[in-house]
């Protein structure tokens, strides 16, 4: 298995294309089967030249890509760049000995029912779940439906792992662009389902931190939290509001962190039922919507329910580059005994990350390239989609790595 990653800032599409693709396929000396391109939202009005010109120069039988609010890829000195605000296109080609690769489009008309079968999904991809396929999705950012496709999947494909994002906009037009097998689409999404001698891996960062301890939900209604109870207390007796335990927290704060909590807080909920010990990347972070002084409710941008575990989080520039190269660490140890080494690998880090938050360019990717020294690319979304406990999530503020490697040494 091969995998290589080209870059260019050329304000020309013909002449960043060209860049791209002879700096890859100078790298990669063997037939690709896949490839993969992301453009910056700063060539919204070329999308449709895209294919026709990359046909031109490439014939690879898988090819995906979409367009996003910055590009990341491989510069020729070997270090990877995330750019920001101005016009670039990376390409990633991959060659993959014994991985069979299904591409795809679909339309947000043509998912099946939440209720239907999961032989109903599964003929919507083409891809038998026996054949335990992973998958790449790229939406568009308006109408792809994306929280029931990935419902769907995780339904009718349990085991498998599914990243991406969705694609990043132009502000002036608001056009996004999807390409799939040389084709250009403006709705729905565009994927691929990788199986056979391949595993893809993800970590899924979402930048930040817990604070006091974690709290089973006493009392909820919808996305409404109403009473809450420490895990190792009689509930009966000692559940008290959301905002009588922020309210106790608050007061353990150091100054910084206080005013943290009153501007970025959060809401992690606990994706596993059994985990006795939760740590950073078992909760799904949700936004915080609001707070009801009367009766001290909080409202979050999920649903929740009695039995459930929260803590509460904060975010920030050094929560998130805490809580990325945690997670790093984490998987390093966890792969140190896998038979296979990493080859590639793709980002989705969201709009909100990169040089804004961080105050310094190539934060997330040049921190992933100090772990795994392996050609990457990307873009920035306008969501971020990745799992988180066993089920697969719409996120945001999130940088999502797929890390790819062979199952077998061939």
């Amino acid at each position: 298995m091969q995998w290589v990653s080209a870059l260019s800032t050329e304000p020309s599409l013909e002449a960043a294309i060209a860049e791209v693709v002879n700096q890859a396929q100078a790298a990669l000396e063997v037939t690709p089967d896949l490839g993969l391109v992301f453009i910056s939202s700063a060539f919204a009005s070329e999308y449709p030249r895209i294919m026709p010109l990359l046909r031109k120069h490439l014939s690879i039988p898988h090819l995906i890509g979409c367009s996003g609010g910055g590009v990341v890829g491989m510069s020729e000195a070997g270090k990877v760049d995330e750019v920001e605000h101005q016009p670039a296109l990376s390409l990633s080609l991959a060659a993959l000995p014994d991985v069979e690769v299904q591409s795809f489009h679909i339309d947000a008309n043509d998912l099946p029912d939440l209720d239907s079968s999961p032989n109903q999904w599964v003929e919507l991809i083409g891809v038998s779940p026996e054949a335990n396929p992973h998958f790449i999705l790229l939406s568009d950012p308006f109408t792809s439906n994306i929280n029931e496709l990935l419902q769907g999947l995780d339904f009718a494909y349990p085991g498998s792992v599914k990243v991406g994002g969705l694609a990043g906009a132009s502000s002036i037009s608001n056009q996004s662009g999807l390409f799939c097998n040389y084709q250009s689409y403006d709705k729905g999404t565009v994927g691929i389902a990788l199986s056979g001698n391949i595993v893809l891996e993800a970590i899924v960062a979402q930048g930040c931190r817990p604070i006091g301890q974690p709290y089973r939900v006493v009392e909820g209604d919808r996305n409404i939290l109403l009473k809450l109870a420490a895990l190792n207390e009689d509930i009966s007796d000692t559940s008290r509001t959301p905002l009588e335990l922020l309210q106790d927290i608050f007061k353990t704060l150091d100054a910084d962190d206080q005013r943290l909590l009153e501007n970025s807080l959060f809401v992690g909920i606990a994706q596993s039922e059994f985990k006795q010990v939760l740590e950073q990347g078992d909760f799904l972070i949700r936004t915080l919507i609001g707070v009801d002084p009367r009766n001290g409710a909080i409202a979050i941008g999920d649903r929740v329910r009695p039995g459930q575990r929260i803590q509460f989080h904060l975010r920030d520039a050094n929560a998130s580059a805490d809580d990325l190269e945690t997670l790093l660490q984490r998987y390093q140890g966890e792969t140190l005994s896998a038979p296979t080494s990493p080859v590639g690998a793709l980002m989705f880090a969201c709009v909100g990350r990169g040089e804004g938050l961080y105050g310094q360019p190539n934060f997330d990717s040049r921190l992933f390239q100090q772990y795994f020294n392996v050609p990457l690319s990307g873009f920035f979304c306008g969501g971020e989609i990745g799992p988180v406990g066993r089920a697969t999530f719409l996120h945001g503020y999130t940088s999502v790595f797929g890390i790819c490697r062979q199952l077998n040494e061939g």
